[in-house]
C-alpha cells in the first residue's frame, strides 16, 4: 500500500509540473514573448541552479561511499591483498583529484558565465603552454602508475621459494577439486587421459595408467566383439562408425603405452625426484583449506573451458586454462574465525568463485575457503585419504610403446 501511495504521489507531482510548465507557456504568448527568447534573469536563474546542482551531485557522490562502507571488502586478508589495496587507494586518490577537479569546474563556469544580453565569449584559440601542462601533466601521472603498478605485480606474481606448499586447484563446469601433497610434500605428474570416475584429476601412477590402459583394452575387445557379431545386421554406415571409434581406443591405448614408456624412463633417470613417484600419496578433496601466515603456491588447471579462479578477500584471481598450468602464490594472514570476529558476522566464509561467464551454471561455482592455524590444517590434512593406499599394486610397464606420442599431452608437476 505505501509503495501504490508513493508511485500515486510521484505521477500527480509529475502532473503537476507539466501543467506549471504549460502555463509558463501561455503566459509567455500573452506577454508576447518569442518561445526561444530566454531572458537574462532565466540564464541567472539557470547557472545558479547549475552551481546547485553540483553542489549537491559532489556532496553526494562523497556521501554515499562513506554511509555504504559496511558493503565493500573486508580488509585484505592476504600479504599480496595488501599491495593490491594500497595500488587500488592510489589509483582512487589520483582519479578523486582528476573527478572533483574537472567537475568544480565545470559546474563552476556554467553557474559563472551564463549567457547575458550584449556580451561576448572572450576568443582564447590557442595556448602552447596549456597544451603543454595538459598533454605531459597527464602522461607523468600515467607513467608513474604504470610502473608502479607493474612493480606490484612483479612483487605478487614472483617466483617462490624453494620448498612453498602447494596445493592444486582444479576447475571444470561448474566445481572445484582441490589436491594436496603427501607426505612427500610434492604434487606429482597428471595426463587428463587418465581422468576417471576415480581419478577426476588424471593423476599419473604405475598403478592408475595400468589400470586405465586395462579397462581401454577390455573396452576395444568388447567393441570389437560387438562389432563382428553384428556385422552381418548393421548398416555400412553404422560399421564404419564401430570401426571409428575402435580405432580411437586402440590409439588412445597406443598413446598410453607411449606414457608408461615416458614414466619407466623418467623414474629410470631421476629416482624419486621422478614427478611420476609423487602422485600416489596426493590428496583429492573437494574442500578448500589454507593454513594461515604461510606462503602457498597456487596450480590452476581446467577440465573444458576457461575458468577464473577468484579469491576476493584474498585480492587474488588468475585464469584456468585447458591444456595448461597457471600459478599464484598468496600468504593468508586473516583466519576465518578472526574475519567473522571483525565483520561481527558469525556465518562469514572466504569464497573461491569463478570469474570467467564459462556456462549456464556459471553463477554457482563457488566454493568456500578455510583459514585456519597451522596446527587446525595439520590435523585436516590427515584425515584426507591418500589417493592410493600404501601397499596398492604398482605393476612396472610391460608392453613396448611409442613415446613420442604421449610426451606432448603429458603434464606433471613436482
Amino acid at each position: 500500500m505505501t509503495t501504490l501511495l508513493i508511485l500515486t504521489v510521484l505521477v500527480l507531482g509529475l502532473l503537476v509540473v507539466l501543467r506549471l510548465s504549460r502555463v509558463a507557456d501561455l503566459t509567455r504568448e500573452l506577454r508576447g514573448l518569442r518561445e526561444e527568447r530566454i531572458t537574462e534573469r532565466e540564464n541567472r536563474i539557470s547557472g545558479r541552479l547549475m552551481w546547485a546542482f553540483g553542489a549537491i551531485y559532489l556532496i553526494l557522490f562523497t556521501w554515499m561511499p562513506i554511509h555504504f562502507h559496511e558493503v565493500f571488502l573486508p580488509p585484505a586478508a592476504s600479504t599480496q591483498g595488501v599491495l593490491i589495496d594500497q595500488l587500488y587507494d592510489i589509483n582512487w586518490v589520483v582519479l578523486g583529484i582528476v573527478f572533483f577537479g574537472t567537475n568544480i569546474a565545470l559546474f563552476w563556469f556554467a553557474g559563472k558565465y551564463y549567457h547575458r544580453d550584449g556580451k561576448r565569449a572572450y576568443w582564447y584559440p590557442h595556448n602552447d603552454k596549456l597544451e603543454m601542462i595538459w598533454t605531459i601533466v597527464p602522461t607523468i601521472v600515467l607513467v608513474a602508475g604504470i610502473i608502479y603498478g607493474i612493480i606490484v605485480w612483479n612483487r605478487i606474481t614472483a617466483p617462490v621459494a624453494p620448498g612453498t606448499m602447494q596445493v592444486e586447484m582444479y576447475s571444470k563446469q561448474f566445481d572445484w577439486t582441490f589436491r594436496y601433497p603427501g607426505k612427500d610434500g610434492k604434487l606429482g605428474a597428471t595426463d587428463f587421459r587418465l581422468i576417471t570416475s576415480d581419478n577426476p584429476l588424471g593423476i599419473v601412477t604405475r598403478k592408475s595408467l595400468s589400470d586405465r590402459l586395462a579397462t581401454l583394452k577390455q573396452e576395444s575387445a568388447q567393441a570389437t566383439a560387438d562389432r563382428e557379431a553384428q556385422a552381418a545386421t548393421l548398416p555400412t554406415s553404422s560399421l564404419e562408425d564401430r570401426d571409428a571409434d575402435i580405432a580411437h581406443i586402440n590409439r588412445m591405448i597406443e598413446r598410453l603405452m607411449g606414457l608408461q614408456k615416458l614414466m619407466e624412463d623418467d623414474i629410470k633417470a631421476n629416482g624419486a625426484n621422478s614427478a611420476y613417484m609423487h602422485g600416489a600419496d596426493d590428496k583429492v578433496t573437494k574442500e578448500f583449506h589454507l593454513p594461515v601466515d604461510t606462503d602457498v603456491e597456487l596450480l590452476m588447471r581446467s577440465q573444458d573451458v576457461i575458468h577464473s579462479a577468484y579469491l576476493p578477500h584474498m585480492r587474488a584471481q588468475m585464469n584456468t586454462v585447458p591444456g595448461m598450468t597457471t600459478r599464484m602464490h598468496l600468504k593468508p594472514t586473516i583466519t576465518t574465525d578472526s574475519m567473522r570476529v571483525m565483520t561481527n558476522n558469525p556465518e562469514f566464509d572466504y569464497i573461491l568463485m569463478c570469474n570467467k561467464v564459462c556456462g549456464i551454471s556459471h553463477y554457482n561455482m563457488q566454493a568456500p575457503l578455510t583459514v585456519e592455524a597451522a596446527g587446525a590444517f595439520k590435523v585436516w590434512n590427515i584425515m584426507l585419504p591418500v589417493f592410493e593406499k600404501a601397499g596398492s599394486p604398482a605393476p612396472a610397464a610391460t608392453a613396448e610403446a611409442t613415446p613420442a606420442e604421449g610426451t606432448e599431452e603429458t603434464s606433471g608437476t613436482n
